[in-house]
């Protein structure tokens, strides 16, 4: 977006900086830019109007600038925010990180004295909000609604590619869940998930899904397309007395070797120290089963805990990849991530590439693998033969 059509809102409480800010985004084109002389001027000025960026000195009077982030956070009006301050580099990129864990849109933070070309690029880290209309929520369904549904095989896989970012190879599929409802259409995991959790049958759906992923990649294989399927898995289906034995049998009616499958976990779900939970993932593995860490990051987990868990690959939450390229302090968590990977001698899996940006960005710091819209939309089986040729003919 031009800067000249941007709402700009300056808070800056030393009178000479506030106008020097304010002139300096003016000299990189900005037309609208209003002043605050503190916190709570600020806010009020983001209450009042469109503003859609905040250039905010953290030691603001009457409300600091720390405070300031976080009451924007609480009004979830979307504007983006570049942090200035005297403090130190440490500092100021512990203000990043506090100010994107409150879920604000940093563009990011500066040292001063601030440069007019340092704040035309944080300027460009910003992206209007678009106007979508609120969808719907999903109908509530009850328990037995939703068991209606798995008895009538309503439900279906879809899979989304995941792709090589070395060498832009199609290397396997993930599935996701998706409720073919007679009224309602297509409907995600929020419909019928937590309704299923809450009676403790999320197992229903985990092996109606398990049995036509497997049935989707034989179809895939007889078609000359020998890709692998990853598969989310909870805990309590995989710690089924009989859950290795139903494996078995299941890929054996469908002719699928052990090493084109991969269970996905996520991070809370491996918090433990279960020696029967370890060993159940043990033997999955030397059977030839891959495990993923999903979710990456938005646990607690410890270095020598993943060490001693069995996985083959660490799936990085989206939370972590869109916007790295451009937001340092979700950049710097990322490289940790995936560095921790190598350090495991492990694969590691972007997931929530929504740009080529990002993507560009992954493939500079070495990631294995990505996943996202940039890349496709979780699709039925049957379209992805089409895909892939497509995707073939792009690389």
């Amino acid at each position: 977006m031009e800067i000249a059509n941007l709402q700009f809102v300056v808070a800056e409480s030393e009178p000479v900086q506030r106008e020097l800010l304010a002139g300096l985004l003016r000299s990189v084109g900005a037309q609208h830019v209003a002043t605050a002389p503190d916190g709570h001027a600020a806010l009020r000025a983001v209450q009042g109007g469109d503003i859609d960026i905040v250039v905010l000195d953290l030691a603001l009077a009457g409300m600091d600038g720390l405070e300031l982030i976080r009451r924007l956070a609480e009004e979830k009006n979307g504007a983006g925010l570049i942090v200035v301050g005297a403090q130190s580099g440490d500092i100021l990129f512990s203000v990043e990180t506090m100010a994107l864990a409150y879920g604000v849109d940093l563009l990011g933070a500066v040292a001063k004295p601030v440069s007019a070309q340092r704040l035309q690029t944080l300027i460009g880290n910003y992206s209007r909000p678009p106007d979508v209309p609120a969808e719907p929520a999903p109908p509530a369904f009850t328990f037995a609604e939703v068991g209606k549904g798995l008895q009538a095989r309503e439900f279906d896989p879809f899979f989304q590619p995941k792709i090589e970012l070395e060498t832009g190879q199609v290397t396997g599929l993930e599935m996701f869940a998706r409720w073919r409802h007679p009224q309602h259409g297509v409907l995600g995991p929020s419909a019928f998930v937590p309704v299923l959790e809450a009676n403790g049958r999320i197992d229903f759906l985990d092996w109606s899904m398990i049995e036509k992923s497997v049935a989707a990649c034989r179809a895939l294989h007889d078609q000359g397309i020998p890709i692998s399927f990853s598969v989310n898995v909870d805990p309590t289906t995989l710690s089924h007395p009989q859950f290795i034995a139903q494996m078995e049998a299941c890929l054996e009616r469908h002719r699928i070797l052990p090493g084109y499958l991969t269970f996905e976990i996520t991070e809370s779900s491996v918090l433990q120290t279960d020696p029967h939970f370890l060993e159940r993932l043990l033997r999955l593995r030397m059977l030839g089963f891959g495990l993923a860490i999903d979710d990456y990051g938005t646990a607690r987990s410890n270095l020598q805990l993943l060490a001693s868990i069995p996985f083959t690959e660490l799936k990085i939450d989206r939370a972590f990849v869109d916007g790295a390229s451009k937001k340092r302090a979700i950049g710097t968590v990322l490289k940790s991530y995936l560095g921790l990977a190598r350090s495991l001698d492990r694969m590691s899996c972007a997931v929530g590439v929504e740009t080529k940006q990002d993507w560009d960005f992954l493939q500079g710091l070495g990631c294995t693998y990505a996943q996202g819209y940039y890349i496709a939309s979780p699709m039925p089986v049957e379209e992805f033969p089409r895909w892939l040729a497509e995707w073939r003919e792009f690389f």
